[in-house]
C-alpha cells in the first residue's frame, strides 16, 4: 500500500469534497423562475384534443366513394384500399360469373346467394355480379331484395367489397362483389 492511499479520506462525502475543491457555484439564471410558491400550470388534456381532431379529420377525409346514397349499394371491409374500391366501382375487374335474383322471394334469394358464393369460392372466382333488380315489381315498400342483399353481403367474412354496378352492367339494379381468397 502506498503513502497516498493512506492519506486519502475514507468516506464518500470526504471524497466528493476533495473532488469539488476549486469549483465555484454559478449565479442563478434569470430565465428560470426559482419561485417555489408559483402556481402549477393548468393541465391540458392534449391526448383528448388530439383524438377529437383525428375523428374530425376522418369525417372530413371521407371520399365520396365511401358515402352511400339511397339508390346505390356500397361497402368495403376494413383494410380494402381506396384504389381497389375505385377499380371495382369503375368496372375494371373482370366479372367471372353472375347470379340473377329476379322473381325470387327473400328466402329463396338468400339461399341462392349463399349457394352462389359457395360455388364461386369452390371455382376460385373473385369478382362476381349479382343482379337484384330495382324493385319495380315490389309492392309499395320498394326494392326488398336489394336492401336485404346489402345486409347479407355485409355479414359475410368472405366479401371484401361490393358496390352498385355501372349503368351498362345493370346500374343500381346490380352489384359487383369482390370476394376474399380462401
Amino acid at each position: 500500500m502506498t503513502d497516498d492511499a493512506a492519506d486519502a479520506p475514507a468516506d464518500d462525502a470526504a471524497l466528493f469534497r476533495l473532488a469539488m475543491q476549486g469549483v465555484r457555484l454559478q449565479p442563478p439564471s434569470s430565465r428560470v423562475s426559482a419561485r417555489a410558491d408559483a402556481p402549477a400550470p393548468v393541465p391540458q388534456p392534449r391526448q383528448r384534443h388530439a383524438d377529437e381532431l383525428d375523428v374530425l379529420r376522418s369525417l372530413l377525409d371521407t371520399e365520396p366513394d365511401e358515402i352511400e346514397s339511397g339508390d346505390t349499394l356500397l361497402y368495403r371491409a376494413p383494410g380494402v384500399q381506396d384504389a381497389v374500391m375505385r377499380r371495382l366501382r369503375r368496372g375494371h375487374y373482370r366479372i367471372e360469373t353472375e347470379l340473377d335474383l329476379h322473381g325470387l322471394n327473400r328466402d329463396r334469394a338468400k339461399l341462392a346467394v349463399a349457394q352462389f358464393l359457395a360455388r364461386c369460392h369452390h371455382r376460385d372466382q373473385r369478382c362476381v355480379r349479382i343482379i337484384h333488380g330495382k324493385g319495380n315489381g315490389s309492392p309499395n315498400s320498394g326494392p326488398v331484395i336489394k336492401a336485404l342483399l346489402g345486409s347479407w353481403l355485409r355479414r359475410r367474412k368472405d366479401v371484401l367489397a361490393y358496390c352498385s354496378a355501372r349503368a351498362v352492367d345493370g346500374g343500381t339494379g346490380a352489384v359487383y362483389v369482390l370476394l376474399r381468397a380462401l
